[in-house]
This record gives structure tokens, sequence and C-alpha cells, in this order.
């Protein structure tokens, strides 16, 4: 059975849709993909140990902190730079603090600039990895080990940098599981008694 222009050009426009839904659906995941694989968009690489070579060279790592308007934490650098020579393994920390009366959940993005630079940043720890939780009054000291990757002095582009800049961004999330869990419990006994 043949289909006439109509039913043709329907099928053809439902088609489309479909294809540019799967597009848009799979959009983010390939773009984290693609930033995490080139460095592009200042995404970090992640390994477990440290370099195995460390230049002569420095290079000025700076540190940057914000937060989601309305996220009532406190959030900043426990320093605002240091030197550390490429290849060396360096040791960060920020600070964070939930002045508030109730625990609060928050998790952290981050980038790093000059672009082109993301992709020999590389973390061996992070607080960043995982989900915090601050209990009311609550003050942490979160740290980050990276090391600057020494195949940077070759790279065309990023052999120029001297400077790094590590921010983080935290935002609110909703309580994790086993928190709400323990919460609720809490709430349970407390009218109880």
């Amino acid at each position: 059975m043949a289909l006439s222009g109509k039913s043709r050009t329907v099928l053809q426009l439902v088609g489309v849709v479909v294809f540019m839904g799967g597009l848009g659906w799979a959009s983010v995941p390939l773009y984290d993909w693609f930033c995490r694989v080139t460095g592009y968009g200042g995404s970090t690489n992640v390994s477990a140990t440290g370099s195995d070579e460390i230049l002569d060279r420095t290079i000025k790592i700076r540190f940057d902190a914000s937060k989601e308007r309305d996220f009532p934490w406190e959030f900043r650098p426990m320093q605002r730079e240091m030197e550390v020579r490429i290849g060396e393994t360096g040791l960060a920390f920020y600070e964070a603090y939930n002045p508030t009366d109730k625990p609060i959940a928050g998790q952290s993005s981050y980038n790093v600039t000059p672009f082109e630079a993301g992709l020999f940043f590389t973390k061996i720890d992070c607080f960043c990895f995982q989900e915090q939780v601050l209990q009311p009054g609550e003050r942490v000291e979160m740290p980050v080990t990276f090391f600057v990757d020494p195949d940077l002095v070759n790279d065309r582009d990023a052999k120029l940098t001297h400077t790094i800049t590590l921010s983080y961004t935290f935002y609110q999330i909703d309580m994790p599981e086993e928190h709400a869990a323990v919460e609720t419990d809490s709430e349970t006994t407390n009218k109880q008694n």
C-alpha cells in the first residue's frame, strides 16, 4: 500500500520530532562525556594516585567559592591561592558552615579556568565527589587533593598557562535517603516523649 504525499510528510515530521527529542535527551550525558574526555568547559581529570613526574616549573592555583542563590550555607576557600610544582600533589581546603537550625544537604559543581588547562588539572580526592550533609551549626573543612599533569608544558594551547583557577559552586539538594530516615526516626521519638 502506497502512502499519499500528506501521509509521507506527516511520517517524516514525526520522525524528525522523535530524532530531535532523542538528541535533546542524549545531549547532556554526551556533553558531560565530551567535557571529561577533552577538558573542554573546565572539566577536570580524576586519578587514584599522584603524578610520577614532578617538574621544576611552578604554577599558581587560585581557589574560588560561590553558592546558589538562597542556599543558606557559608562556603569559602581556606586559602586563596598556592603555588605548586607541576606534577606535585597539592592539598587545599574549603570550609562550609550551616548557620540554620536544620540539617541541609548540598553538593558542589566545579570548573577550571582557563578552559584549556582543565584537561591537565587532575583531582585525586575531592569533597565534590559526594553529597554533603551539615547538621545545624556544623562547620566542616573539606579537602581537595590534586596535581597539574606535566603534559601541560607540551600542549600547544595550555603550555603558556601560569595560573589555574579552581571554582566550586554549592547548591542545595534533597536530603539523601539515609539521612532523611534518621531525621524521621528522631522526629517520631521526640513526639512520643
